[in-house]
């Protein structure tokens, strides 16, 4: 059924949607599964596993597109062996797998926290056999260590939110800008001046209208999208869309991945509207790079992305992360180097993590899957 976004807001004033022949009666609520969140909560209280324990907080890192793309193996002893789940990547806009390695290494840094909580050393031995994709991204060893003393950013971990709502338009204070940068593993730039900011802000903007733009990679984004409590609860990973207007939507034949995929159609161009808000919202920007981008050099570019989102989140400093631009497909490639001469990378160094950076009101957690869903089976 076509209706015009006017139409549909008209409707929905009057309490209810009618659509061919039917109504129901908009719900009050259409809130996030309580199921899907519960993760945030932290380990459950009867479990005895210190590895489990740890690995609960470190399902909690920031991911590409909350894929959640780990596999633990726990059959030895004290060692945690973390591999890549090959079902889980996303193959068009990350051809080379290196943002999903950057949130491999954002779990193992959450995960090294939460060790150092419990009294343990977690000793990271990355790609032990080599780094094809097939092998083991780290093998792990939780030491115990009485003289160790917890990480103070440990209680961000629960706390911590990739922002996608907007921003209010503060850039962020040089106090929090200086707090940040001693708070990274990797020299990290800010840019907050109105001019860089808006030639930054255009550039992002660009990279998620050509990525919406080009059927396969856009498909990759509408495929993992959840809309409504009942899928994000099925499925618990992914973007979720949930709330009465979003339930709403799909009643009515309006939200389907179809017409999310059409240009012209109200799903379609509020999608985009939602993703670009965030971007015109944004008063500051971030970034960091490394010397060369081997897989244990993208590992530590997650760690260090990691401890940044937690600094932030102590400060009471909203990020996102912006991929776009910084993805390896052909179509890319023109805006890509125009993020790498934007951001004066240097030739020989790899541009990983850039970020919108700011404040912005509370936002809700994402969904997680339950923890022995990235336990290996014997």
């Amino acid at each position: 059924m076509a209706m015009t976004k006017r139409g549909f807001i008209k409707v929905l004033g009057g309490g209810a949607i009618l659509a061919a022949g039917g109504a129901w009666a908009v719900p009050r609520l259409d809130a996030m599964p309580e199921e899907a969140i519960a993760g945030w909560k932290g380990p459950s209280a009867g479990e005895r596993d210190v590895r489990r324990r740890a690995l609960s907080w470190a399902m909690l890192a920031p991911n590409p597109h909350n894929m959640q793309p780990w596999l633990v193996d726990l059959r030895e002893p004290e060692i945690v062996t973390l591999h890549l789940d090959r079902t889980r990547l996303l193959p068009q806009t990350d051809p080379f797998a290196r943002q999903i390695i950057i949130g491999h290494g954002a779990f193992l840094e959450l995960l090294s926290i939460a060790a150092l909580a419990e009294g343990y050393r977690a000793e990271i031995a990355p790609y032990p056999a080599g780094t094809e994709d097939d092998k083991p991204v780290a093998r792990i060893r939780f030491v115990r260590d009485a003289t160790l003393k917890a990480d103070p950013l440990f209680a961000q971990i629960p706390k911590r939110r990739t922002t996608k709502i907007a921003f209010d338009g503060r850039p962020p204070s040089a106090e929090h800008l200086a707090a940040l940068r001693a708070a990274c593993d990797m020299p990290v730039t800010f840019a907050v001046e109105p001019a860089r900011v808006e030639a930054l802000r255009k550039l992002a903007i660009s990279g998620s209208e050509l990525e919406m733009s080009i059927p396969r990679t856009h498909k990759e984004s509408i495929d993992v999208v959840r809309v409504g409590s009942a899928e994000i609860a099925r499925h618990r990973d992914g973007i979720s869309l949930t709330g009465p207007m979003m339930w709403a939507l799909r009643q009515t034949g309006v939200m389907t991945p179809e017409n999310a995929m059409t240009p012209g159609t109200m799903a379609f161009n509020g999608g985009r509207d939602y993703a670009l808000k965030g971007y015109a919202s944004a008063a500051g920007f971030g970034w960091f790079s490394s010397e060369g981008n081997a897989r244990p050099t993208q590992i530590a570019a997650g760690r260090a992305y990691a401890r940044l989102n937690l600094k932030a989140t102590e400060l009471g400093v909203a990020m996102q992360p912006h991929s776009q631009t910084l993805q390896e497909y052909p179509e890319m490639a023109a805006l890509f180097a125009e993020m790498r001469r934007q951001t004066a990378t240097a030739e020989g160094r790899t541009l990983q993590m850039f970020f919108r950076v700011g404040y912005a009101g509370q936002a809700g957690p994402s969904p997680r899957r339950p923890l022995d869903a990235i336990v290996m089976k014997a």
